[in-house]
């Protein structure tokens, strides 16, 4: 179905530590996009949304208002608030719904993101032989990459300095304080080849979407951006992951290589046609990966393509322009919300200091998370 898909009010709430818990920041970034849009919560005739540890979205209804609306819980990794988009997306295609919500929050305690391998149907030696714990995981896939694609840990230090120039310049980011690319590099091995400051940190935090029909986005008075494309895909066999009980050898598959696929060619659009791009970066190699994955340069090009400033604000392709998870941190349910957010304000010229110049048209997200899922969208105005 052909149905054009209108993204109309965008909210979300600083990303950090928090005195609220996950279903206040939620109340309040649904409240944000509501005032966005210039819609009350009465018009919204379905909603989509969940969290990882914060509780189920649909009892979001006792404080936004018991208006008798389908209300449907999406769970799935970092994809979580993707998926809700998706799901948003196809209630207004199907004709179910012209107002529509899409909401993501969480909130975690301090430290690595650490599930018990026995939960997935694993044997406790998974995780004390280091494929459990999210760090652990992370170092050993990128040090695969670097290895096999002549990459050196300075790329990955030059990925972490931008994402930290550009929180500086994001006032709802968690890290707002540059940090320069040596001092990244002499933070402390965490997991080799990736020091304390590649890695982002779990916190808390909201980010909410309204999404209306053609029909409706015509009544409304602020400017809309069309959501092109939403697309989400499991991994398939072959594909290295933090819950896949094996490492495969030889050519390996990606799920963000299917994902980014498909919202392309839903789009009708190809890499090069991007002004804007968020991509997940759970850890700075996860960036540097990502963006051969979702077609933005061959493998193994990523070096000097970072080195050139190409992925800055003002280069060819900019990335993470919020300072993507390593600045805001990472609510698992908010982090896919967030990144849309941030191009919808970027696509809208209302970025402030971080705004790409040279008025951008079509933006791109991509998430990716445990166990194996991307989502992924394509953004015009």
């Amino acid at each position: 179905m052909s149905t054009d898909v209108l993204i109309c009010g965008a909210g979300r709430t600083p990303f950090g530590r928090s005195e609220a818990d996950g279903r206040q920041l939620a109340v309040g970034a649904v409240n944000a996009a509501l005032a966005d849009a210039g819609i009350e919560w009465p018009r919204v005739r379905a909603a989509f949304g969940g969290s990882d540890s914060a509780g189920l979205a649909d009892t979001l209804v006792a404080q936004l208002g018991l208006t008798g609306l389908p209300f449907v819980n999406v769970k799935n990794g970092c994809a979580t608030g993707g998926s809700a988009l998706v799901s948003a997306v196809n209630a207004i295609r199907s004709g179910m719904a012209d107002v529509v919500l899409a909401v993501g929050f969480d909130k975690h305690p301090r430290g690595a993101f650490d599930p018990r391998p026995e939960d997935w149907g694993l044997g406790q030696e998974y995780g004390t032989d280091g494929l459990m714990v999210t760090t652990q995981f992370f170092g050993m896939k990128i040090q695969r990459y670097l290895h096999d694609h002549g990459i050196t840990p300075r790329t990955l230090a030059l990925v972490a300095e931008k994402a930290y120039r550009n929180g500086a310049l994001t006032p709802d980011a968690w890290r707002r304080e540059p940090l320069a690319a040596a001092e990244i590099l002499a933070s402390g091995m965490v997991s080799d080849p990736l020091t304390r400051y590649m890695y982002c940190s779990p916190g808390a935090g909201a980010a909410a979407l309204i999404l209306c029909s053609p029909d409706v986005a015509r009544t409304l008075e602020g400017p809309s951006v069309t959501l092109r494309s939403a697309a989400v895909r499991t991994r398939r066999f072959g594909s290295f992951e933090v819950f896949s009980p094996w490492i495969p050898g030889g050519e390996l598959t990606s799920v963000s290589r299917d994902a980014s696929a498909a919202a392309f060619d839903e789009a009708g659009v190809e890499p090069g046609d991007i002004d804007v791009c968020q991509l997940q970066d759970t850890d700075s190699g996860a960036e540097v990966m990502h963006l051969a994955e979702c077609g933005f340069c061959e493998d193994g090009e990523q070096g000097w393509l970072i080195a050139s400033g190409a992925t800055e604000i003002g280069g060819a392709l900019p990335v993470n322009t919020d300072g993507g998870c390593i600045a805001n941190g990472e609510p698992i349910g908010a982090s896919g919300l967030r990144q849309v957010y941030e191009v919808v304000q970027q696509l809208r010229g209302r970025a402030g200091e971080r705004q790409v110049p040279g008025e951008p048209r079509i933006g791109f997200t991509h998430v990716y998370g445990a166990p194996g899922v991307s989502a992924c969208t394509v953004l015009s105005r």
